[in-house]
């Protein structure tokens, strides 16, 4: 075995979209390769077969689906990032809560300074702490 990778599956050519968004959101991150379909293969021609970026030095795959499925993400798998300050926290938050939807609004639930958990634009899950 030679690494283990997060795999995102993104569905109705998302995939480039949201490493975009991202990479933006979080420093030290990139894309780092893509792989589109082409004309006469099997996804829509653009779109993407298979991409690599990093968050934060963390890689990740992902592709666009060509097959539509029955299922998305699903908060069960989440990413979940440690930030150091409180401004980092709520900046974080609240771009990645835009057109998204709160699991738990950003608050104090006792078991750190702050946390929040929520769903993104794209239906990926995030956790947001703020250890005391």
């Amino acid at each position: 075995m030679s690494k283990i990778t997060p795999f995102l599956m993104f569905q109705d050519g998302k995939a480039e979209e949201a490493m975009n968004f991202y990479t933006s959101l979080i420093e030290d991150s990139q894309i780092i390769n893509i792989i589109r379909y082409g004309a006469n293969q099997a996804g829509d021609e653009g779109t993407v077969m298979k991409a690599y970026f990093t968050l934060k030095g963390q890689e990740f795959m992902c592709i666009d689906s060509n097959v539509k499925h029955q299922f998305s993400f699903t908060p069960s798998f989440s990413i979940y990032v440690t930030c150091d300050t409180e401004e980092e926290i709520d900046n974080l938050y609240q771009k990645l809560i835009a057109d998204g939807e709160a699991l738990m609004p950003i608050g104090d639930y006792g078991f750190s300074k702050k946390f929040g958990w929520l769903n993104d634009r794209f239906g990926v899950s995030w956790q947001l702490n703020l250890p005391k």
